[in-house]
């Protein structure tokens, strides 16, 4: 007699979607995007390389004639069908990447409220001192335009100083810091 395993909201585990916004083979923002879903108790990780996502360069004249991409759409069903979002956002310029920016470009074509109202945990970092400050403050104000419910952010500055892929923060309260916030994610999944 076969079994059927019954999934509902109460019994299983949250999904959580988490990337790094860069497309750099070495990207410190992907590092530091997998390493915060991976630091999540009971949880199922999604995690998303923006090189897998490729994308002609948005323009009005593009998608009048080809439409949306079928890769801005399966984002945007990626989107749809996690329960929470970590990003972590790398800065170029004190805005965000070029393929990033793309990808958000074509996704709102597809769905002006790209994140769904999903939970999200906005991260930064980088190898200087402001740890990509000014990239985290303006997708704080402005993803919630865009249907995000951003629940906690952070800025990791001095990647290389701070943060060791194989052992995580090297200074404890930043440590703890990270912990809260990661928790207030937690929780509201």
């Amino acid at each position: 007699m076969p079994s059927f395993e019954i999934l509902n909201s109460h019994n299983r585990m949250p999904t959580i979607l988490a990337f790094g916004a860069s497309t750099s083979t070495h990207s410190i923002n992907k590092q530091f995007a997998n390493y915060a879903g991976n630091a999540l108790p009971d949880v199922e990780l999604n995690l998303v390389d923006l090189n897998d996502t490729p994308l002609p360069l948005y323009s009005v004249d593009e998608e009048s004639a080809q439409g949306v991409p079928a890769a801005a759409k399966a984002f945007v069903q990626l989107i749809e069908q996690a329960d929470g979002i970590i990003v972590s956002l790398a800065e170029h310029n004190g805005c965000y990447s070029a393929a990033f920016k793309n990808l958000l470009d074509w996704s709102t074509r597809h769905k002006h409220k790209v994140w769904s109202d999903k939970p999200m945990l906005l991260l930064s970092t980088s190898p200087g001192a402001r740890g990509g400050a000014s990239v985290l403050e303006l997708a704080t104000k402005t993803f919630p335009h865009l249907g995000a419910n951003v629940i906690a952010s952070f800025s990791l500055s001095s990647f290389g100083d701070s943060f060791s892929t194989k052992d995580g923060f090297k200074d404890e309260a930043l440590k703890q810091t990270f912990a809260r916030k990661l928790a207030e994610f937690r929780a509201v999944l």
